[in-house]
């Protein structure tokens, strides 16, 4: 064999290694990734009726209020979401459009 057939060889050897000694990082990070998709568009469909409170908007999915706050803070860094009316001592939140 050539040199250059060698280090393909050689690379996809390193390659397959990795994937195998990583397998179960990538299985936990994708389950995290589809966990927090699934969260966001819960919280987006609920939205989708009108205005919320985010202790509403947890019972409404099921979530913590904790984690709940954690995924409207991200949707309102990226213009997903704005601040409406007040109730009480919680600001709604609703759909940009």
């Amino acid at each position: 064999m050539r040199q250059p057939e060698q280090d393909q060889q050689a690379k996809k050897a390193a390659m397959k290694t990795l994937r195998e000694e990583r397998k179960t990082l990538i299985k936990a990070a994708s389950t995290k990734m589809k966990h927090q998709k699934n969260a966001i568009d819960a919280i987006l469909d609920q939205l989708k009726d009108g205005a919320q409170t985010i202790p509403t908007l947890a019972a409404a999915t099921g979530a913590s209020t904790a984690e709940t706050l954690w995924y409207m803070a991200a949707l309102k860094k990226y213009g997903k979401i704005k601040e409406a009316e007040k109730d009480g001592g919680y600001f709604k939140y609703q759909l940009t459009r």
